[in-house]
C-alpha cells in the first residue's frame, strides 16, 4: 500500500494469524483472526473456514479494513440478528491499544459448535464479544505507520556510517541503494511537517551540510 490519500497516519494490525478457543456452556467458540487488506481476501478466508469446519453450526464474522477503517462488515450467519456479527465488530472497533492507535485490517471469524444449551440473546452477545476479545488478547499485534521517505546520496565509504548513526538516533532506515558511483540512503519518518524539519536539521549536522535531502514518496511500514 503506497498511498497518501488517508487522513490516518498509523494503526495497529496483526503480526500473524491467530486461533483461540473458548468453551461456554458446552458450546465451542473457535476464533480465527486474520490480517487482510481487501474484502475479497476476507471473504476467501470465511469461505475456506466454512469448508474446513463444514460440520459447525455457525461461522460468524466481522472485519475492519483500511487506515481510516472505512470498510466495516459483519455477519451473524444464522444466529439471531445482532447477537454475533455486531458484537464481534464492536470488539474489533473498540479495542484499546496502549499507544491509543486503532485496530484495522483485521478479520475475525468465530466458528461455533453448538453444545446443546441455548445461551439466549444476551448470552450470545457476550459469548461472541468475549470470543473475539479473548482472541485479541492472545494475538500478536504491531503498529503500522505511514512514513514519508527521504533520501540523500553519500559515498560508499560514508553511507554505512550514516546508516548506523541514523539508527542510533532512532530513525527508521530503509534499505540503502548501492549504485556504482555512490549510495542512496533512505530514511522513513512520520508524515508530519515537524518531523521533516527535524530530519533536515539532523542530516545537515550529520553530513556537515554536504547532503541534499529529497522527499521521495510515502508508504505504510510495519513497525515490528
Amino acid at each position: 500500500m503506497n498511498t497518501n490519500d488517508s487522513a490516518a497516519t498509523r494503526y495497529t494490525t496483526l503480526t500473524s494469524d491467530s486461533i483461540h478457543e473458548l468453551e461456554i456452556k458446552r458450546s465451542r467458540f473457535i476464533t480465527y483472526l486474520f490480517r487482510v487488506e481487501t474484502e475479497a481476501a476476507a471473504r476467501a478466508h470465511i469461505a475456506a473456514l466454512r469448508k474446513s469446519h463444514f460440520d459447525a453450526r455457525h461461522h460468524c464474522s466481522a472485519f475492519i479494513l483500511g487506515p481510516d477503517r472505512i470498510v466495516q462488515r459483519s455477519n451473524d450467519d444464522g444466529e439471531p440478528s445482532g447477537t454475533a456479527g455486531i458484537p464481534m465488530l464492536d470488539a474489533l472497533a473498540k479495542r484499546e491499544m496502549p499507544d491509543a492507535s486503532v485496530l484495522s485490517d483485521v478479520l475475525a471469524v468465530v466458528v461455533r459448535y453448538f453444545g446443546g444449551i441455548k445461551l439466549g440473546a444476551g448470552g450470545l452477545v457476550r459469548a461472541y464479544s468475549d470470543a473475539v476479545s479473548s482472541g485479541l488478547d492472545h494475538a500478536p499485534l504491531h503498529l503500522r505507520q505511514r512514513l514519508r521517505i527521504f533520501a540523500f546520496t553519500a559515498s560508499h565509504a560514508q553511507a554505512a556510517r550514516y546508516e548506523n548513526e541514523l539508527r542510533a538516533a532512532g530513525y527508521q532506515v530503509e534499505p540503502t541503494e548501492w549504485q556504482a558511483q555512490h549510495a542512496i540512503v533512505r530514511i522513513g519518518i512520520p508524515d508530519t511537517e515537524q518531523a521533516a524539519q527535524e530530519l533536515h536539521t539532523h542530516i545537515a549536522t550529520l553530513t556537515s551540510g554536504a547532503a541534499t535531502l529529497n522527499s521521495t514518496n510515502t508508504q505504510w511500514v510495519d513497525l515490528i
